[in-house]
């Protein structure tokens, strides 16, 4: 019995100490409608994300390692952490330098990469999607389908199937759009915990202020 205390005890403070930077499978790269984020979340913290002129549409949430099945966390690394001029150069994606810096912290540090590299690959992944113009053009708030954000992104973007994507609501509204990708950014089909789609048929979709 004390071996197996012993083992516990030990499995413990392993899983403490957090799992090994760049020990994952592939990412999933995760986009927000800037909107819902403001109505639910940024508008009462005065987010400058939110600002009348900001005009935020899709935002990067973040690039995420993962693995098959769950995710790293807060792991530990010997990069250096980045600097205020880094995360703030990410702002003009991600809305804030303040989410750069928690994305950093959360996952950035999981990749095994130094921040800069990370930073450069999340604008990469970023980037290379095709966000559909037609949300860009609401001039009020619809309520639709999931559905049909995700067939939306997967015509502007031929080379995605609907396994590669999931689009995800909260309280209601479309929340967010979430890409898997391999290591070097490539679309792959994702891991059944990450490939759940929102099944809402009257979800709400704010128009950009």
């Amino acid at each position: 019995m004390r071996w197996f205390l012993a083992f516990l005890m030990a499995a413990g403070v392993a899983r403490a100490d957090g799992e090994r930077a760049g020990d994952f499978d592939y990412y999933v790269l995760s986009m927000s409608w800037s909107p819902t984020w403001c109505a639910l979340e940024g508008d009462a913290r005065g987010s400058p994300q939110c600002d009348a002129d900001a005009d935020f549409g899709w935002v990067l949430h973040g690039l995420w390692p993962q693995y098959e099945d769950g995710y790293p966390a807060n792991c530990p690394t010997t990069e250096r952490n980045p600097s205020r001029a880094q995360t703030a150069a990410m702002a003009d994606i991600m809305g804030t330098g303040g989410l750069a810096w928690y994305q950093w912290q959360k996952h950035g540090r999981c990749s095994g990469l130094p921040a800069t590299a990370y930073f450069e690959q999340a604008r990469a992944a970023f980037d290379a999607v095709a966000k559909p113009e037609v949300f860009r053009k609401l001039d009020r708030p619809v309520t639709l389908p999931a559905s049909v954000v995700e067939e939306a992104f997967l015509k502007d973007n031929p080379d995605l199937s609907a396994d590669m994507l999931t689009i995800t609501c909260k309280a209601g509204r479309i929340q967010e759009a979430r890409l898997c990708l391999t290591q070097d950014l490539k679309p792959r089909v994702c891991g059944d915990d990450v490939v759940r789609d929102c099944s809402m048929r009257d979800a709400l979709l704010d128009p950009i202020e």
